[in-house]
């Protein structure tokens, strides 16, 4: 768009994805968790007026995963401050700003960075694209989602399992030395069994969740209601 454009639109909210440049396994591309994150938002945002989906920010906070060549990370304290810089800039323009986070990494900075925002009196929410029960990363529903996003780019004849254990048991580790600790080749789960229909339900019901959000902040932003 060009800035007349947006001067003549309706300015509800800002829909920011945060993705993560990092490795996935021997078979995902380094920008999954940003391919989901964007896609996500563009099938929410589309036909909400006064939804505008801004560019994405593509490196996170992964310094669990700097054991692997590839990963790129800024740490939680600079992706904060960026986003509540952002956040301050956008309120000139947008009533409110929502934060789609596809990186689990990424959750101490969206939501510190959502608190400050707020505490300034300012609206900021942020939603994850997470999925209950799911592998921790890399697993069978990433592949899926990829298989279904970018079936090129995705290695099904080196995919591989990694350790299965619960998140919780593995995280002291992870916390104390990275995910190459507990699992060499960067799999927490097992992309057995995935396939790109299950990736395209498993996508409309991240769409449809990010969705229910959207509309619900809509309302608040039109009545005048600030998120709590």
């Amino acid at each position: 768009m060009r800035w007349p454009e947006v001067d003549r639109s309706s300015r509800d909210v800002l829909v920011v994805p945060v993705g993560s440049l990092e490795q996935h396994g021997p078979h995902l591309p380094l920008d999954t968790d940003t391919t989901i994150a964007v896609e996500v938002a563009r099938r929410a945002c589309a036909g909400y007026p006064g939804v505008a989906l801004a560019p994405t920010i593509t490196i996170g906070a992964s310094g669990e995963h700097a054991g692997f060549p590839g990963t790129l990370s800024i740490g939680s304290a600079a992706l904060a401050g960026c986003l509540i810089a952002l956040g301050r800039r956008a309120r000139l323009h947008w009533q409110a700003m929502l934060l789609v986070n596809g990186h689990s990494g990424n959750v101490t900075a969206v939501t510190s960075a959502a608190r400050r925002l707020r505490y300034e009196g300012r609206v900021c929410e942020v939603w994850q694209a997470g999925l209950p029960g799911a592998d921790a990363h890399v697993g069978r529903p990433e592949t899926s989602i990829m298989l279904a996003l970018a079936p090129q780019a995705v290695l099904l004849g080196v995919a591989a399992a990694g350790s299965h254990l619960p998140i919780g048991q593995l995280m002291p580790a992870l916390r104390a030395e990275g995910v190459r600790a507990v699992s060499p080749n960067d799999v927490l789960g097992d992309p057995w069994g995935a396939s790109a229909a299950e990736g395209q339900r498993l996508l409309a019901e991240l769409t449809a969740r990010l969705s229910e959000t959207l509309r619900r902040l809509i309302s608040d932003v039109s009545a005048g209601e600030a998120p709590a």
